[in-house]
């Protein structure tokens, strides 16, 4: 299958949270999905992994706007309790985007869950994108949250929460789950046994888990 390499970024410098959480409103009324010419007036919002903390920063610039928050996978940011060295080690370059099977070779130890039993579960999810991201791209979604943590912030989400996160997650520990609960005023814990992609990997399980809290 032929794949397109994405353009590099227009910007010298990376886009910090704040404002790509800015961007990210301004897209959801563009299309028509926050209030606008025919939009409604919130959303909910689901973010995984280094989408959580976008997520957790949207919720904080538009508490009128998100209705609902769903972290996955995810964690506050620089302050946090890391992955072991071997592991970020490995997420310092996006080789796995553009090379599958080294992402199948370091799947088991990188993701966890289901990657340990069949790694090439990340090469298949791999195969189907369409656009490989630039190394530049990839450098600037690392740089954009250096620096940047919810611990001050998490406490201002009023919106109801939930937190899903793995027992089997070597890039977010479970540790880091149980902490954002105790910061956040109206969180909901779901743990599961997977890994770090449980979301993608076991989508039916976690999309019975995720409309039962967005109807709740």
């Amino acid at each position: 299958m032929c794949r397109a390499r994405a353009p590099r970024p227009d910007s010298p410098l990376p886009y910090r949270f704040p404002y790509l959480a800015c961007v990210l409103g301004n897209l959801l009324k563009k299309v028509g999905v926050l209030a606008g010419d025919s939009g409604s007036s919130q959303v909910d919002v689901l973010g995984l992994s280094w989408g959580g903390a976008l997520a957790q920063q949207f919720a904080v610039q538009n508490p009128r706007r998100c209705r609902r928050l769903i972290l996955v996978s995810t964690g506050t940011g620089s302050v946090m309790i890391p992955g072991k060295p071997s592991v970020l080690t490995k997420m310092l370059t996006p080789r796995r985007f553009l090379d599958h099977r080294y992402a199948a070779l370091v799947a088991p130890e990188l993701y966890g869950g289901a990657a340990r039993r069949d790694p090439m579960v990340i090469k298949r999810l791999f195969d189907r994108q369409l656009m490989a991201g630039s190394r530049v791209g990839y450098l600037h979604q690392l740089l954009a949250g250096a620096g940047w943590t919810s611990i001050p912030l998490l406490p201002f989400v009023r919106q109801p929460t939930l937190v899903i996160a793995g027992t089997d997650d070597p890039i977010i520990p479970l540790a880091n789950a149980r902490i954002m609960s105790r910061l956040l005023p109206n969180a909901t814990v779901h743990i599961h046994h997977g890994g770090h992609v449980g979301l993608v990997v076991n989508a039916a399980e976690h999309a019975r888990v995720i409309e039962a809290f967005r109807r709740s």
